[in-house]
């Protein structure tokens, strides 16, 4: 499958991209929120730089026990940084957001990608919106709670019913990309079982995104280990991805990850 995004062309299949992470909010877990414009289009564009495919800008932070953000707040914070991105960095800009008003505005200030974490769940609209547009659209898989009486059946199941309400609302399938949600509603165990079973994400038939990094469970692994300190267990983690045929990583550091892309990616 092939699909045009902005001004690159993805062919999924043929490598594993790499989405660099800009978290335009000053509680992000991974401790690189950045709450001037100015810094987070700096870093932006210094991971596109690194070799960066796509850039994944966020407003409001998704980590467990966050406070949410009001839509003119998330819009206060990231449009600046996605039209600068859009216009300097060479690369799609992605719009991490669920709301509908937001994922609008920064279409319009030059987004090409709809990063939602509730998988049209909680706003089915904006399927609707990447239609009209010809946007990307990553559907995650997330869940209130942590109960499942078949993990990987039920995030496969809830993925694929999320492609389906994209594709009934008009979404190409070639852009739209699956992400079984690694930390959003699992426990540390369970993100483990995921990553080990990511290959059943294959019968989609959807491109597939996995988000390790630096997130709890890789510190809960490494004694507790903070997130600035979770480099090496991150890579181990992307490197699991590629082996088990990710197709996009996202991650903060990527100079590093591009670098275990490669390697992984040369013995799959």
């Amino acid at each position: 499958m092939r699909a045009i995004l902005g001004n690159r062309e993805f062919e999924w299949g043929s490598r594993v991209f790499v989405m660099g992470i800009v978290n335009a909010t000053p509680d992000s877990f991974s401790g690189e929120g950045l709450v001037d414009p100015k810094e987070a289009i700096e870093r932006g564009l210094r991971l596109a730089r690194e070799g960066a495919d796509l850039l994944d800008v966020g407003g409001e932070s998704t980590r467990p026990g966050h406070q949410p953000v009001a839509a003119e707040e998330e819009l206060r914070r990231v449009l600046p940084v996605v039209e600068e991105l859009a216009a300097r960095a060479g690369v799609p800009v992605s719009i991490d957001t669920s709301k509908l008003d937001v994922a609008q505005a920064a279409t319009d200030a030059g987004a090409r990608v709809i990063n939602d974490i509730w998988g049209l769940r909680r706003e089915p609209r904006l399927a609707e919106l990447a239609s009209e547009r010809g946007l990307g659209l990553v559907v995650m898989h997330n869940q209130d709670g942590t109960h499942y009486h078949d993990l990987v059946g039920q995030v496969i199941e809830s993925l694929a019913e999320s492609v389906a309400l994209a594709a009934g609302a008009g979404v190409a399938r070639e852009r739209v990309i699956v992400d079984p949600g690694i930390g959003f509603g699992k426990t540390w165990e369970q993100n483990l079982v995921l990553l080990r079973r990511l290959g059943e994400l294959q019968r989609l038939g959807q491109p597939v995104l996995v988000g390790t990094s630096r997130k709890s469970f890789i510190g809960k692994l490494l004694d507790d280990a903070p997130p600035s300190d979770r480099l090496e267990g991150t890579a181990a983690t992307v490197a699991a991805a590629v082996l088990r045929g990710a197709d996009l990583v996202r991650v903060h550091d990527v100079k590093e990850m591009l670098r275990v892309v490669r390697v992984a990616t040369a013995l799959r």
